[in-house]
C-alpha cells in the first residue's frame, strides 16, 4: 500500500490539496500539511484528521501520532502547479546543484514555462530547471 497515495486520495476525496507529508525515523509519528484556495481552519484540519484515523484503522496503517495542520505562510512549493498558483508571489529556492557558485536564491517568481522555473532577482531574470530544484517556499511579506 502507498501511503502517500492513500492520504493524497483522502484529502482530495474531501476536496483539499496534500501539500506535504512527512514521518518521523520509524514512521510513529506523520504529519499531513494540507491547503485549499479558502486557506484551512481548526475545523479542516479535524476533518481530514478524523477521515485519515478511519481508513488507517481499515488498511491497518500503524502509528503512534497524526497531525494534520495548514503548511503556514511560509508554504513550501513542490509540484509544478505550484509555481504557476503562486506567479508573483516572494520565493526562496534551493538547487540541487550550484549555478555560478550558488545554490540558493531569492525573489519574486514569474512562474513555470516548458519545465523553466522563472525568477526575478535583485540582479535580474533567471531560468532555472524545475527538475533542478530542490527546495522551494514562499517568504511571506510583512
Amino acid at each position: 500500500m502507498d501511503l502517500l497515495k492513500l492520504i493524497e486520495q483522502t484529502a482530495e476525496g474531501l476536496g483539499y490539496e496534500l501539500v506535504d507529508f512527512e514521518t518521523s525515523p520509524r514512521g510513529r509519528l506523520m504529519r499531513v500539511f494540507i491547503d485549499s484556495p479558502n486557506g484551512i481552519t481548526v475545523d479542516d484540519c479535524a476533518t481530514v484528521s478524523n477521515q485519515l484515523t478511519r481508513i488507517f484503522e481499515v488498511e491497518n496503517v500503524d502509528y503512534d501520532r497524526l497531525e494534520v495542520s495548514s503548511p503556514g505562510l511560509d508554504r513550501p512549493l513542490s509540484k509544478p502547479a505550484d509555481f504557476e498558483r503562486f506567479a508573483g508571489q516572494d520565493v526562496q529556492v534551493r538547487l540541487r546543484m550550484p549555478i555560478a557558485n550558488q545554490r540558493n536564491f531569492s525573489g519574486v517568481l514569474q512562474g513555470l514555462k516548458e519545465g523553466m522555473v522563472t525568477l526575478e532577482t535583485e540582479k535580474g531574470s533567471m531560468e532555472i530547471p524545475f527538475e533542478e530544484i530542490e527546495k522551494a517556499r514562499l517568504v511571506p511579506r510583512f
